[in-house]
């Protein structure tokens, strides 16, 4: 079915759980929160989905995804435990991980567009304005969504470095 192979489908069901629990921490928490357990469920989703494109992808541009991937979600995760718990880190934290949502939906949306409807796919070209399309949007919600985060980051770490008092007038 859609052309997929028997590790094809280790592949896709296996980082299957990262896409909601990503959108859910992202939707909740505005960020992706490492220390939880949907933090932990995304960390081993998205290391199957990155460690098993090395098998399944007949694409160069696949080895470098999966790559700079596990990078990411190695960054992610291990740069808290490295600095601790000061501002940097939580940036670096931040951006790492939406950056690994963000190389998850690329080729997730550009597969489903090449493969749905089974037999007669709405894309069979990678210059398909559709395509295109799509992952020019996720893009845009990249840029739109990694500034949000920094922006809620920055005004987090003013609030927390006055101590929340009120001005008496």
């Amino acid at each position: 079915m859609f052309g997929i192979s028997p590790l094809g489908w280790i592949h896709t069901l296996g980082s299957l759980p990262a896409i909601p629990v990503a959108f859910y921490m992202l939707a909740r928490h505005g960020r992706i929160v490492p220390r939880s357990t949907l933090g932990v469920v995304y960390l081993v989703s998205m290391l199957v989905g990155a460690s098993t494109v090395f098998l399944v992808t007949h694409q160069p541009v696949g080895y470098g995804l999966g790559a700079v991937t596990i990078l990411l979600l190695l960054a992610g995760y291990g740069i808290e435990p490295i600095l601790g718990q000061v501002r940097p880190a939580r940036y670096i934290e931040t951006v790492c991980l939406s950056l690994t949502a963000f190389l998850l939906m690329l080729p997730t949306v550009t597969e489903i567009l090449r493969r749905v409807p089974d037999g007669h796919p709405f894309v069979t070209d990678l210059s398909s304005p559709l395509l295109l399309g799509a992952q020019g949007t996720l893009l845009a919600i990249l840029v739109v969504g990694l500034t949000a985060q920094i922006v809620s980051l920055a005004r987090r770490g003013k609030k927390e470095a006055t101590g929340n008092l009120r001005v008496l007038p």
